[in-house]
């Protein structure tokens, strides 16, 4: 409830396990053991930039008990001489004031703690399902891609064996085929050169007969 224009805390609803109060930039003056009584489990409170003036307005945070930080930044309280020392000696369950501890050492930031617990409770919750929906995601993905791997392996195994085997079949054909082109004219020379033979013996034998009729003649 930061820089709401808050002027009381008297309409503050019972919180009983409410841990940290944000009331920051408001115009709150008083009224604080109201907090006690609805928010007694309250372990940090910011009432940095309100309107708290004395110690007599903080002393009402005793019954805080489990109170360890309290902001009191940018409010005029903080003005007081010996101020941080007195606060500490008031509220003697307290170990952070302002962000910082007696001896000046910083507190640890609330919100990364907060955070880092949170994620540690959704790792926790949420991590060993996400494992196992990766898992089965895993497996469907490498399953059919197996399957897809090994079906187009098949296909193209199996259309190459095709391929080969349509070439070669070609090859067989024009051979034999060029094999039947050559023998067909080798054929046709040899029977025109028997019938060229055959042609030369008639006139051969015809030769001494004409021969004869001449002299007889």
């Amino acid at each position: 409830m930061a820089n709401v224009e808050l002027t009381s805390l008297a309409k503050l609803p019972t919180l009983s396990k409410l841990r940290k109060l944000e009331l920051s930039d408001n115009i709150i003056s008083g009224g604080l053991e109201v907090l006690a009584e609805r928010c007694p489990n309250l372990t940090y409170l910011n009432l940095s930039g309100n309107k708290i003036k004395d110690l007599g307005t903080v002393e009402a945070l005793q019954n805080l008990k489990n109170l360890k930080s309290l902001d009191l930044f940018n409010c005029e309280i903080t003005n007081l001489e010996d101020y941080r020392d007195s606060i500490f000696e008031l509220l003697q369950q307290i170990t952070y004031l302002d962000g910082f501890d007696q001896e000046d050492n910083e507190a640890p930031d609330s919100e990364d703690d907060d955070d880092e617990d949170d994620d540690d409770e959704d790792e926790d919750e949420a991590g060993p399902p996400g494992e196992y929906e990766e898992e089965d995601d895993e497996d469907d993905g490498g399953s059919d891609l197996g399957e897809g791997e090994e079906e187009e392996e098949v296909g193209l195994s199996y259309l190459m064996k095709e391929e080969i085997q349509d070439e070669d079949d070609d090859d067989d054909y024009v051979e034999e085929g060029g094999d039947e082109e050559e023998e067909e004219p080798n054929e046709m020379y040899a029977h025109l050169f028997s019938l060229a033979e055959g042609v030369r013996g008639e006139k051969r034998k015809r030769d001494p007969e004409d021969e004869g009729e001449e002299e007889d003649d």
